[in-house]
């Protein structure tokens, strides 16, 4: 089993949702999409684990290493909604990973203290398997590259 991703910049923060399980099998599909984050955005990263089923040992280390990725690119990662199994990144000697309730929580938490740019454009990329939710924002792209 494997994950898929959709990325999304809106207001200078970038949200990589990931759904399915982030095991062995899924960390490097998980590497390329913090490549993707890296190239297109320029502020914080939220990885958003609404939709993952769960993740092992190897996952977690990918999500620490993800951390350390984007810190050398003067940028911070943060979690929301963790897996149920309440296990966390492993601490160590990387970079803090702030972690949030939910992916609403994350947002709010970037929102207080700024105000919105009126007329952003918000951008969206995903692989082809990332569930349907809805219509896409006006403006978004898709793309599919791992």
């Amino acid at each position: 089993m494997t994950i898929d991703w959709r990325y999304t910049v809106h207001d200078g923060l970038g949200v990589l949702s990931v759904a399915g399980h982030l095991g062995p099998e899924a960390v490097r599909r998980f590497g390329g999409a913090v490549g993707w984050a890296l190239t297109r955005g320029t502020g914080p990263v939220v990885v958003d684990l609404t939709e993952l089923r769960g993740w092992s040992a190897e996952g977690q280390l990918a999500i620490a290493d993800a951390a350390r990725r984007l810190a050398e690119a003067g940028r911070a990662l943060e979690l929301a909604a963790i897996p149920a199994d309440g296990s966390l990144v492993p601490a160590g000697d990387g970079p803090p990973v702030p972690v949030h309730v939910d992916r609403a929580a994350a947002l709010a938490a970037h929102r207080s203290g700024r105000r919105a740019e009126r007329g952003e454009e918000r951008q969206e990329w995903r692989t082809t398997g990332w569930p349907a939710d809805g219509p896409r924002p006006s403006g978004g792209r898709t793309g599919g590259s791992e």
